[in-house]
């Protein structure tokens, strides 16, 4: 059979697959879209900056590996708990009409909530998260036993941040903080004793980001769902007309501390690269959370939800080239 005659039901998901590699990857495309897996390949860009920055170079190669490797489980691990922790909630949404998808937005490149819909189980559910946070938690002590406590902070904190959902706006912190646990656990692991105002720096960088370019938009995105639901998110609780101030305010940090982190790190930073990131600040942040600012409307909010999640990717490409010229 070849791939293009295997049939698709509602969901998305093909019913039949051909045999082979090919086969196995549509077989597990609901997994990885429980993982949401385009969208963690991007995260994946800040542990990586925050190794390229505290060593001003590249790590050994073994190293690298071993740690693209248990970012990769990581990632995977705590963006499918998220869609376990939430169980729930997300099959009430699908029963009463599902979600607004949009094609537009990031996060709907591959069908959303496949646990909900009935795709896989709640207990494979469980099973890819439990596999996954294995390697994670193995790449990690064998990396730096250090990064295994923040991995499981991280993990726990996620599942504090789903529960929340429906108790406060103010859960948004922790999802920054858990956003973050990625590129300082890499730090970690590349350097046992870091300095103390990078890694406050590092931080604080990724934090204001996650909460302005992609927390708040993607709450905005959900705004309607949210409301029947009676969420507390930042949109739904404080209104639009905030919502947008804080985002914009929280990107105008990033931008500042971002500038800052190159300051503080061990990498060469000369005037056309400056500018580089400073244009990419303002390309992939600043601009687009300006137009929601004055539109706040949901397009605008896919729109700076879908270029601040290409913003590490962005700030990685310019800290290679420095590296490789």
């Amino acid at each position: 059979m070849k791939c293009e005659s295997a049939p698709e039901n509602q969901t998305g998901y093909q019913t039949e697959y051909p045999a082979g590699f090919q086969g196995w990857l549509r077989r597990t495309k609901p997994f990885w879209a429980l993982s949401r897996t385009p969208h963690l390949l991007l995260d994946m860009a800040t542990p990586v900056l925050g190794v390229l920055l505290v060593l001003g170079g590249f790590p050994s190669a073994w190293v690298m590996g071993l740690g693209i490797l248990t970012a990769f489980a990581g990632y995977t691990a705590v963006y499918a708990l998220n869609d376990v922790v939430d169980y729930r909630a997300d099959v009430e949404k699908m029963g009463a009409g599902g979600v607004n998808d949009s094609k537009a937005y990031l996060d709907d490149v591959m069908p959303r909530h496949p646990m909900a819909t009935g795709v896989i189980g709640f207990s494979q559910g469980v099973l890819w998260v439990v596999f996954w946070g294995i390697l994670a938690i193995t790449g990690a002590y064998l990396l730096n036993p250090v990064c295994v406590w923040i991995f499981l902070g991280g993990m726990g904190l996620e599942i504090v941040y789903c529960r929340l959902w429906k108790v406060t706006p103010l859960r948004t912190l922790i999802n920054g903080v858990v956003k973050a646990c990625g590129p300082l656990a890499a730090v970690f692991a590349v350097t046992p004793d870091p300095p103390f105002l990078f890694m406050i720096v590092l931080f604080l960088w990724i934090f204001f980001w996650e909460i302005g370019g992609q927390n708040i938009p993607a709450d905005w995105t959900d705004m309607e769902e949210d409301r029947r639901f009676q969420a507390q998110t930042i949109p739904v609780k404080m209104g639009i007309e905030r919502a947008a101030n804080i985002a914009l305010l929280a990107l105008i940090l990033s931008f500042l501390v971002n500038v800052m982190l190159f300051f503080v790190s061990s990498l060469k930073l000369d005037a056309y690269y400056f500018l580089a990131i400073v244009a990419a600040n303002f390309y992939f942040l600043l601009w687009p959370a300006s137009q929601l600012y004055d539109a706040k409307d949901r397009a605008s909010a896919i729109t700076l939800f879908n270029r601040a999640s290409y913003y590490p990717l962005a700030i990685l490409s310019i800290v290679l080239l420095i590296l490789i010229y």
